[in-house]
């Protein structure tokens, strides 16, 4: 299955263009007491600090805050991302949230810019001259600060086949018809962090492992026209949510199911099966039960084969470095992803 050029109706583009300042500048041999330097054919000078790294970190974290908001409602799309259209006014809302925010940082830092620099220079006895050497004025660095986006809709005009417009258009299809794979791709990047942070080598978690599944879940929501198979993930995601208690911590053969299905996540080909076999007829339960239930199978720290259900109590008691690892489905298997 492949998504549908048409799928561009209800989608919306978004390019995000953030410059920040690097306080770098570059190293030149007049900067050193020496002239024993290799030849340029040989060696290039690398950069020089001219401003303490500590003092920029904000501008990068409001970066972050901004991608993360964009990946989490959509999916990378010509250089930038394609949200679905109800998604737009509160993505933009927050995305003027944290412009507002870096502007009002930006303008603190330029600020105490001066200060910044006499710091800098005072951090670094013994080497004034290269930064003194290297100093940009206040109004050079304001220019090199920027948060801005830009929203648009992606149409493809009407042509006739055999014309040059066309070739253009099928450019835009094969991008189009990939947006399902790289949606499968993003959550499998996404369940392979979930796994390193929440789950790997855990007996138990707290319930704040269910929350990078859940944006998961409502990412997988919002883009379910993108592809036919992506209803049935979330709806894999929603079946696994309502088979965790209420409150309390997980364990035992619950955290087993988890542990699983963010396996199952990590796999696109493999999640891709299990959600045609849903599409087909599949109870989602039934992947779910099949993570625990008697035909499964996880490995012990040791990596020995044992059952899930009637051997887990002794995994446990061996420690959370001896974890049982991930359990085989049934139905298409799933590759060991390096956990067996």
């Amino acid at each position: 299955m492949h998504t549908d050029i048409t799928v561009l109706d209800s989608l919306v583009a978004v390019h995000l263009t953030v410059n920040i300042w690097t306080a770098r500048r570059k190293l030149v041999p007049s900067d050193f007491n020496t002239t024993n330097l290799p030849p340029e054919e040989l060696a290039s000078l690398g950069s020089k600090r001219i401003c303490n790294p500590a003092d920029l970190r904000v501008f990068g974290t409001l970066k972050s805050r901004a991608t993360t908001l964009l990946d989490r409602n959509g999916v990378r799309f010509l250089g930038g991302w394609a949200l679905p259209e109800d998604r737009i006014a509160e993505v933009q809302t927050e995305l003027e949230g944290i412009a507002t925010e870096f502007l009002r940082e930006k303008d603190a830092f330029l600020d105490r810019y001066d200060d910044a620099i006499r710091d800098w220079i005072r951090t670094n006895p013994g080497w004034e001259s290269i930064i003194a050497n290297s100093i940009v004025s206040a109004d050079y660095v304001r220019s090199r600060f920027g948060f801005a986006w830009q929203m648009f809709k992606v149409q493809t005009p009407a042509v006739r086949d055999d014309s040059p417009e066309s070739i253009v258009n099928t450019g835009l299809e094969d991008v189009v018809t990939g947006l399902g794979q790289t949606l499968f791709g993003e959550i499998a990047k996404a369940a392979t962090d979930t796994w390193h942070k929440s789950f790997v080598g855990k007996t138990e978690v707290t319930r704040k492992a269910l929350s990078p599944l859940r944006t998961m879940y409502r990412k997988l929501t919002c883009l379910s026209f993108v592809e036919p198979r992506v209803s049935p993930v979330a709806d894999l995601l929603q079946t696994a949510f309502s088979a965790v208690g209420r409150k309390g911590h997980i364990m035992g053969p619950t955290l087993l199911m988890l542990q699983g299905l963010v396996s199952l996540l990590r796999d696109p080909e493999a999640l891709l099966e299990h959600a045609q076999s849903m599409l087909d007829g599949r109870n989602p339960d039934d992947i779910l039960a099949g993570f625990t239930g008697p035909g499964s199978l996880v490995l012990s720290g040791n990596g020995e084969t044992i059952g899930a259900q009637e051997d887990y109590a002794d995994v446990q008691d061996e420690g959370a470095d001896e974890m049982p690892m991930a359990p085989l489905p049934i139905g298409p298997q799933l590759d060991s992803l390096g956990l067996w």
